[in-house]
């Protein structure tokens, strides 16, 4: 083919047909993509599109509810509440371990066991939610002896205030002591002299405080109180005398006596090992209290799986098995990062901190938007730690989207609903995937 031009006519080049770089045939790439392709609309295509016509039929099936089931989204309290809870799920479990992941890989790479300690953080990856959900209920078990979590808080709160060792101590038969604010006190006053006997039942002898010896009567002195606070009980029938200190029997080491005179507190006393106490000559006429501290039940930590601490303690469980993924990818991206900018902000007088909010962070940005992003999607259709960590009592209020959709696809049987909350679910999912498609792309013509 020519053309005319002024100086006669040139060769026109053929129009060139673009060729795969490998030279494959438009046939064969397409036989190899077509059982891709199939698996891709049977698996994801089919599933979504009739999901998205379920969602507009009622329970039944056979009835068209319009937009029934998509307002039901809005004005179920199971729906609200789970909604509310992924919101919470959103802003602060991808949060919290994008941030832990960061920590850890600036800090492993300052220590020689770094390569170890990130191995051991990233071991939980390797752990299926399901087994994550039974490790977690065991740990915010309620029970101190089994739960972690409560042993650990129990033993923190006992290290500032210790816990009574007489929590279930209270007078006996014919008794000097009645009941009063959640203690006891003598029925009548005290005059300094006489020696007072307290004595109080109900303490297995196997949880009596360290240290506690056989009681003994405390001798009347001049000029003082004395008495003696014990455990008024000797094994064996007939054993014994009411009221009155026996062989065997065992003193209320520790517990706290004191002098009340017109509703205050004139004087105080501790009991030794022997259940023996002094008060002096202040407490003349006053009435012996053993107050409520001596029977403070033991403190039992925290309802970690009830209705107000249960989103956040399963929030933890997910923190601790995706902060190593945040670790691992945040770690190779530091990797990356010129190390000459780093000493610059050194020589030029920078702080480490400064460095880190300066330097370290902006020059990550990229990374820490790949894992933000891929934990939000991920966080959206949480299910399995929700399943299984909270308990029946409180999963109503730990409840979240894909397990509402469970719940009402499977336990109530309103299929219609459930397909509106799955189409929600990806309504919620596509602006996050198209925000990170959009930044990849930058980041390729980059």
């Amino acid at each position: 083919m020519t053309s005319a031009t002024a100086g006669g006519t040139a060769p026109v080049p053929p129009a060139r047909t673009r060729k795969s770089v490998t030279g494959t045939r438009k046939a064969v790439v397409a036989l190899f993509l077509l059982p891709a392709l199939v698996l891709l609309g049977a698996l994801v295509v089919y599933p979504i599109g009739y999901s998205v016509v379920r969602s507009f039929y009622d329970q039944q099936g056979d009835g068209f509810a319009g937009f029934d089931n998509y307002k039901a989204l809005f004005t179920d309290d199971g729906i609200r509440t789970a909604l509310k809870n992924n919101i919470i799920w959103v802003v602060f479990a991808p949060t919290v371990a994008t941030a832990l992941g960061l920590v850890f890989a600036v800090l492993t790479e300052r220590v020689r066991w770094g390569t170890a300690f990130k191995l051991v953080v990233f071991m939980p990856m390797a752990i299926s939610m399901l087994a994550a959900g039974i490790i977690f209920r065991l740990v915010y078990d309620q029970d101190p002896d089994k739960g972690v979590a409560n042993a650990v808080w129990v033993g923190v709160h006992d290290t500032f205030a210790p816990s009574s060792a007489f929590p279930k101590a209270h007078p006996g038969r014919r008794s000097p002591l009645e009941a009063e604010k959640g203690g006891f006190i003598t029925r009548g006053a005290v005059r300094t002299g006489q020696s007072v006997t307290l004595p109080l039942v109900g303490v297995a002898p196997d949880q009596l405080p360290d240290g506690t010896g056989k009681a003994v009567r405390a001798p009347a002195e001049p000029g003082r109180i004395t008495g003696t606070a014990w455990q008024d009980f000797t094994r064996g029938k007939g054993v014994g005398r009411l009221g009155q200190v026996d062989p065997g029997e065992v003193g209320y080491s520790g517990m706290t006596i004191e002098a009340v005179r017109d509703g205050k507190v004139v004087d105080t006393a501790k009991a030794g090992a022997d259940g023996t106490f002094t008060l002096s000559a202040k407490a003349d006429g006053a009435r012996l209290r053993l107050p409520a501290g001596n029977f403070k039940e033991p403190y039992n930590g925290l309802n970690w799986l009830g209705p107000s601490l249960v989103t956040p303690a399963i929030i933890g469980s997910y923190v601790w098995m995706w902060a190593g993924f945040a670790m691992v990818l945040i770690a190779a991206g530091l990797a990356g990062v010129p190390r000459e900018l780093l000493e610059a902000a050194r020589v030029d007088g920078a702080n480490e901190w400064q460095v880190f909010r300066r330097i370290t962070v902006p020059l990550l940005a990229p990374v820490l938007a790949v894992v933000a992003v891929t934990l939000m999607i991920n966080v959206l259709k949480v299910f399995d730690l929700v399943f299984i960590i909270a308990p029946g009592s409180s999963q109503d209020d730990a409840n979240v989207l894909a397990l509402e959709l469970y719940r009402k696809g499977f336990s109530e049987d309103q299929p219609g609903i459930a397909s509106a909350i799955a189409v929600f679910l990806l309504l919620l999912v596509i602006p996050v995937m198209l925000f990170n498609v959009r930044r990849l792309r930058r980041e390729v013509r980059r």
